[in-house]
Parts: structure tokens; sequence; C-alpha cells
């Protein structure tokens, strides 16, 4: 999964995660700290960073599997430019349907 996706998937999703995993995934992807800066800033070992990191990756790849709001908000992007009222009605009730 590339660095934008778990950004935006962050952002979606950032409510559904502990303190520490928000802390941790900010200092890492929002500040660009090593592992080994957030280590010394949190006065924690470096392997707890990159476990927190690790399973915070994990659960919002998780939380967008089921939940699908990513691939929803780009569905709704890629109708609000259809200009053809048919097509956007019939776009929209796909994804009413899943």
């Amino acid at each position: 999964m590339n660095r934008l996706d778990l950004i935006e998937f962050y952002d979606m999703y950032e409510s559904l995660l502990t303190e520490k995993e928000k802390e941790i995934f900010n200092l890492y992807y929002e500040e660009d700290l090593t592992l080994e800066e957030i280590s010394d800033n949190l006065h924690i070992t470096k392997s707890a960073v990159s476990k927190t990191l690790k399973v915070t990756e994990k659960k919002l790849l998780n939380f967008e599997s089921k939940l699908h709001k990513l691939e929803l908000k780009n569905a709704l992007k890629s109708i609000i430019k259809d200009n053809n009222l048919d097509n956007i009605k019939e776009r929209i009730t796909k994804i009413i349907d899943l």
C-alpha cells in the first residue's frame, strides 16, 4: 500500500484509532520522522514504534476493506462529472444496491 493511500485512509478512519496509534502515525507519515526519532521523542523502543505502525496500517486497510469509503468517494467523484442524468441515476442505484 502506498503512502498517499494510507494517509487518505487515516483521514477517513482516524476516529477509530487509539491516541497512541494516531500520534505515531502522524509523527511518521505527517512529520516524516524516522522510527528512531519517534522512539526517542516518545521514550519507547524502536520496535514498539514499528509494531504500532504496522498494526495501525493493518487496521486502516481492514477498515477500508470492510467499509469501502475511499471506493465510494471515488465513485461519487466520478458520477459528479457525468452530465447524463440517466447515467447518474443508474450509477447511484448501483452504489445504493451494494
